[in-house]
């Protein structure tokens, strides 16, 4: 095999989620050529893999809500070029999702995913000139493994899970110095936020313990979470607006990540930091972090973490963490 172009536009946390797949592919095929398409505002990921040679940007969440425009139609079709500008031997949709699957379809090569009783969209299935029974009753990342793998025809008995990324953006200035934690704190739905009060009480006792703690944010409404956290907790650090390669550096430079249901946790996981991920409102069985002894899942649908159940297992993490 010479190209692969995968096909995973989003969101954040299932882009993250494919990111093995790139390691497996190379580990069989060392000079393999490795494309994906990626929605824009997720294109860094990707990026951070050394074995994607080209990362092709969608902007699917943008064009849809502005189809009535001329411009739209010129990047469509400018995307569209791009995409048939080569023909792979083989196009993997391992998102499953009607978008995705249209995306796909316009491509030149052997089109594969997921069958149309396992996929997220049947219709999807339509698109694929091969597809697979994968059972959704596995992990999203080992989901996307296997479907590569039956596409590809390789055994992955022998292949270790390997997200295969390193944070590529300096260090940024701002940071401490001194030992700190991040907390990620948003999250896209108000049900998966976990109480502010257990982020004070929590991060409270990691600076008795030592570690400072950092606060990232995007939106406005974040921003203003995160330094009412951050004015609650002894010398935290309510982080000014960065890019995802930005906060890549921030996640790699910390002892240890703290966050709910966001793809930033996956991230943390992804470049190996021990991570600790909270989930209130959904359960984390087939899309937590999945990363090794180091990444764990604590609470579920309707069972919301106390402080104490964070601190009890970061501090095996850290102690192991320690030469």
């Amino acid at each position: 095999m010479r190209s692969i172009l995968l096909v995973k536009t989003s969101s954040m946390g299932d882009v993250i989620h494919n990111l093995p797949v790139v390691s497996d592919l190379r580990r069989i095929w060392p000079e393999l050529a490795i494309d994906w398409v990626v929605e824009e505002s997720f294109a860094a990921i990707p990026r951070l893999h050394p074995s994607v040679r080209r990362v092709i940007p969608v902007a699917v969440r943008r064009w849809r809500k502005q189809l009535t425009q001329r411009d739209t139609w010129r990047e469509i079709g400018a995307f569209r070029q791009e995409l048939q500008r080569e023909c792979y031997d083989l196009i993997l949709d391992t998102q499953g999702l009607v978008k995705s699957a249209l995306i796909t379809w316009l491509t030149r090569g052997l089109r594969c995913g997921y069958s149309a009783e396992v996929a997220r969209e049947r219709l999807a299935a339509l698109a694929y000139h091969c597809d697979y029974l994968i059972p959704p009753s596995a992990h999203a990342v080992e989901r996307n493994r296997w479907l590569a793998s039956a596409a590809a025809e390789y055994p992955l008995i022998d292949l270790p899970l390997d997200y295969g990324i390193h944070a590529n953006a300096p260090r940024p200035a701002w940071l401490p110095d001194s030992p700190f934690c991040t907390l990620l704190s948003a999250t896209s739905r108000d049900d998966k936020l976990w109480p502010e009060a257990h982020w004070i009480a929590l991060g409270t006792r990691l600076r008795e313990k030592g570690l400072r703690c950092v606060l990232p944010s995007g939106s406005p409404r974040e921003r203003e979470r995160a330094e009412r956290l951050a004015s609650g907790i002894p010398d935290a650090i309510a982080a000014p607006s960065s890019d995802l390669e930005t906060l890549a550096a921030v996640l790699s430079a910390s002892e240890a990540v703290i966050g709910v249901d966001t793809g930033l946790t996956h991230l943390a996981a992804s470049l190996d930091r021990p991570t600790l991920a909270l989930y209130v409102a959904t359960e984390p069985g087939l899309t937590g972090v999945l990363a090794g002894p180091r990444a764990i899942n604590l609470g579920g649908k309707g069972l919301c973490p106390s402080p104490e159940d964070v601190l009890n297992p970061l501090e095996a993490l850290l102690a192991e963490e320690v030469p």
